[in-house]
């Protein structure tokens, strides 16, 4: 059990340097958009790249698997003990923030971000894809079906063209890819749910077709060059992209557009949110994001934007009659509404 347990605290002691790389790079990226200095940059490239740390959920899934897989060991004979079923990871659940304005003055001024979870306003969402069609056309697709229907990294990097509707405008998410220490492995989905059909906006449809005829002309144009992945986004020469590619260069053009920092896996969060302003049913935010249950996109995945709180605030108030009219200045009032104000005013 001893190992068991020290193999969790040395998670957590990467973690602390993963966070720690982390900040460095964010400071770093703040100083170059202020004064693009050549040193700076250089001192950018040494570092490593964004990793996510493994938090309470994944140590959760780590726990979980070793212990089925000790138990196995049991059953086999290969042991009699099973040290993993006498430990336990606490998880945390981390709820998500909106980059409000206060929060964005305050990273402007310190570098440091409110919380681990942040979430785009759709503005800055609309930033960001602006930037990426100027900057990162050939990625665009990419970036907008990751923005709009919270594509996870593993699934946008395993899409297949024979898994495409564009026509009936949809995707079937049935593979994703994975990477560990460098090596990328395919395999399916996060879960059962993770099988799932996903809906596509005209502009997605869109962006996907010229993406298509642009990954045809290179095909065309490389010839026995071309790698045959049949991957709808690839590197240019058409082999398939590592998830931690899609990671690496989401984190750079964010930092180029100028917006807020979030996590690629953050765009989930984005994605949940903007369907909840749009008033789209909770049912159907679960089933685009492929969620197991209701109660995980309802509780970690849905921010709810101010203006739409405003807004529910105000429609709430309004419902309630009030006797006098509200916002008058001290001593002066709204014409008289009841019987004995109407009396009250033929007494003066």
């Amino acid at each position: 059990m001893a190992h068991v347990v020290e193999m969790f605290n040395r998670i957590e002691d990467d973690n602390d340097a993963i966070e720690a790389n982390n900040s460095d790079r964010r400071a770093l990226e703040s100083r170059i958009r202020n004064t693009p200095k050549r040193a700076l940059r250089e001192q950018l490239a040494e570092l490593p790249p964004y990793r996510r740390p493994v938090r309470g959920s994944s140590q959760q899934r780590i726990l979980a698997t070793l212990r089925a897989a000790l138990n196995d060991a049991i059953r086999q004979q290969l042991a009699t003990f099973n040290p993993a079923a006498h430990v336990t990871v606490e998880a945390t659940k981390v709820r998500p923030l909106i980059w409000t304005s206060e929060r964005v003055e305050q990273w402007r001024r310190t570098g440091l971000r409110p919380g681990p979870v942040m979430v785009w306003t759709p503005e800055q969402a609309g930033g960001f894809l602006d930037h990426v069609a100027e900057h990162d056309p050939d990625y665009e697709a990419l970036w907008h079906v990751a923005t709009f229907r919270g594509t996870r990294r593993g699934e946008l990097a395993g899409l297949g063209w024979t898994d495409t509707n564009l026509d009936g405008a949809t995707l079937q998410i049935l593979t994703q890819l994975t990477e560990v220490d460098y090596q990328v492995t395919e395999g399916a989905p996060k879960s059962a749910a993770g099988e799932r059909t996903v809906s596509l906006d005209r502009e997605g449809v869109r962006l996907l077709r010229q993406h298509r005829r642009h990954q045809w002309a290179e095909r065309q144009r490389l010839g026995s060059l071309w790698v045959e992945s049949g991957r709808v986004f690839t590197k240019p020469d058409g082999s398939e992209l590592r998830p931690s590619w899609i990671s690496d260069r989401f984190a750079r053009l964010s930092a180029a557009a100028g917006v807020p920092p979030i996590r690629l896996h953050d765009l989930r969060h984005v994605a949940a949110t903007l369907m909840l302003a749009a008033s789209v049913d909770l049912k159907v935010i679960q089933e685009t994001l492929g969620h197991s249950t209701l109660a995980t996109t309802s509780d970690l995945y849905t921010s709810v934007l101010p203006e739409v709180a405003n807004a529910a605030a105000e429609a709430t108030r309004s419902i309630v009659p009030r006797r006098k009219t509200l916002g008058h200045p001290s001593g002066t009032h709204g014409p008289p509404t009841t019987i004995a104000e109407q009396r009250g005013d033929a007494l003066r």
